[in-house]
């Protein structure tokens, strides 16, 4: 299989599409969204709160090397994180269950925006504040008898959705 190198990876036009994590306590889960990140070339994903940050054994094991791939960095808050991406004009999402969000399905993004997605919390979810300061909420439809899903299988979701959206997966 033709893959990229670490270098190669770096240098590579990424989807404009930036990840950020709300308090997000599993390493595990940390790691997942970095290796998910990695292959749908996400142009960042910002690690915020109590969110874990490689290097770390645990993140490691699931994103198998993705932590020094993928651009990431650390924030103090989501809120400091979504302020610093709304003001260099990247339109924010959270992904929650929210009165008026937007199911996934019926979302189309702007192959021409830049946009960030806010997961949260395994427990809690996003924080409210974060939530009031995006630019709006989407939601993944959810047929069973649970109401949420696991952090890194919604972030794989949303991120493919928005790959698709985008065109990129087929342009490779």
């Amino acid at each position: 299989m033709e893959r990229l190198t670490a270098e190669e990876f770096r240098l590579a036009e990424k989807m404009p599409l930036t990840v950020v994590l709300d308090d997000v306590r599993s390493m595990h889960n940390v790691g997942s969204v970095l290796r998910t990140s990695d292959a749908f070339r996400v142009e960042e994903v910002v690690l915020c709160g109590i969110t874990g940050t490689p290097p770390h054994p645990e993140i490691h094991k699931t994103a198998l090397g993705a932590e020094d791939s993928v651009r990431w960095r650390h924030a103090e808050s989501a809120l400091q994180a979504v302020e610093q991406l709304k003001a260099r004009g990247v339109t924010v999402l959270s992904v929650e269950q929210a009165e008026g969000s937007t199911m996934l399905p019926a979302f189309c993004a702007n192959r021409h925006q830049r946009y960030a997605i806010v997961l949260g919390n395994e427990v809690k979810g996003v924080h409210q504040e974060v939530i009031d300061a995006s630019d709006g909420c989407l939601e993944i439809p959810q047929l069973g008898t649970k109401h949420s899903m696991n952090v890194s299988v919604t972030a794989g979701i949303v991120i493919y959705h928005f790959a698709l959206q985008m065109r990129i997966l087929t342009s490779l």
